[in-house]
């Protein structure tokens, strides 16, 4: 039996769970969360915790059971506590601001880039380099984190560019004179 899948998940005070069809919705003070399961697993809702069950003992069964009951549980850990990552902005000239809702990059480009989050998304900008993004989806926030690292990714020869909270950069050695 899946270690993750065989578990259940506390419904905290304040947190509601309902199944329509294949769709688990969750709702809290911080929002509304939709998932839609995969029909082969069956996921009982009692009183004070969520079950997953399975229907066989076959590799795919065993990696959805695991997957699906993981997936409950972000969702009300996004509509409990919420979930963050953080950026940091390295290289001379390389800063992040905030105007208005938009996030306002100056990187290595002649002109500044506007970022405008998703509904639901929340991105702070605490110094000029570091970036918070929160949210209360677990996928949307890494996504979102994703692409604002996107515009300028750490290059290998100086370190420069977005990079998440204590990633480590692997340097290369510059050309060599003869």
């Amino acid at each position: 039996m899946s270690r993750i899948g065989r578990l259940p998940v506390a419904i905290p005070q304040g947190i509601q769970v309902k199944k329509e069809g294949r769709t688990v919705i969750v709702s809290g003070e911080k929002g509304i969360l939709e998932e839609k399961i995969h029909p082969d697993m069956n996921v009982i809702i009692e009183e004070k915790r969520i079950c997953v069950e399975r229907p066989s003992n076959d590799g795919v069964h065993r990696s959805l059971h695991g997957l699906t009951r993981t997936l409950i549980q972000n969702m009300i850990t996004g509509l409990t506590t919420g979930f963050e990552k953080r950026l940091e902005v390295v290289g001379v000239g390389y800063r992040a601001e905030k105007k208005g809702k938009a996030l306002v990059l100056q990187l290595v480009y002649s002109h500044p880039i506007y970022f405008i989050p998703p509904e639901g998304i929340l991105v702070e900008v605490p110094s000029p380099n570091s970036i918070v993004v929160k949210g209360i989806s677990k996928h949307l926030v890494g996504q979102v984190a994703a692409k604002i690292r996107s515009f300028q990714p750490p290059e290998p020869y100086k370190g420069k560019g977005i990079l998440y909270e204590g990633e480590y950069v692997r340097r290369k050695a510059g050309k060599t004179t003869v």
